[in-house]
Order: C-alpha cells, then sequence, then structure tokens
C-alpha cells in the first residue's frame, strides 16, 4: 500500500523538524482531515518562529475568519502583516490587510 501525502510529510518530518514548510504541509493536511485544533497549532507555532512564517500567520488568519473566530483572525493577520512588511512581503502584507479590512479592522 501506499503511503498517503500526510504519511510522507510525516515521515519527512521525522528527518527534518524544524523544515517549515514540511510542518506547514502537515497543518495543511490535518485541516483537510477535520483535525482544526492540530493544525492551528501549528500554524500559531510558525507564526511565532524567527522568522515567523507568513504563510502560516495568513493561513491561520484565513481559517479563523472562516469560523467565525474574528478577534483571533486579526490578531494573527495583525501579526502576519508586521511580520510581511518586515521581511519584505508586500504582496501578502496587502492580502492580510484586506482580510482585516473585511474584518472590521481599519
Amino acid at each position: 500500500m501506499n503511503p498517503s501525502r500526510r504519511e510522507k510529510i510525516e515521515a519527512l518530518l521525522r528527518d527534518q523538524p524544524g523544515d517549515a514548510f514540511l510542518r506547514y504541509s502537515l497543518a495543511l493536511e490535518m485541516e483537510s482531515a477535520g483535525e482544526w485544533e492540530g493544525c492551528l497549532e501549528i500554524l500559531e507555532d510558525l507564526g511565532r518562529g524567527s522568522p515567523s512564517y507568513v504563510p502560516a500567520l495568513q493561513m491561520a488568519g484565513q481559517f479563523l475568519a472562516a469560523r467565525g473566530l474574528a478577534e483571533d483572525a486579526r490578531r494573527a493577520l495583525r501579526e502576519g502583516v508586521e511580520a510581511a512588511r518586515a521581511q519584505g512581503n508586500t504582496h501578502a502584507a496587502g492580502e492580510m490587510a484586506e482580510l482585516l479590512m473585511s474584518l472590521g479592522e481599519a
């Protein structure tokens, strides 16, 4: 039997536990499987990294907003905008700022 995508990611993570992209990929697989708490935990941990993993903060904001958790989404998105700007990622900063505005944040 062929390993699933998630199993492949988990195997790679055993060898490279600090790989941000692999951890992000695992979070997305977990979200698809309905393992929301674990997904969000990984995304928030990536966002707290140094440097922050901007796609994780953006995805966390989107997931939280989609689930009606506007204040938590705003927090993640504000952190994401700040991190994206600090890293010179104006595209991601702009996308997150737009989502913030749609949530009632100027």
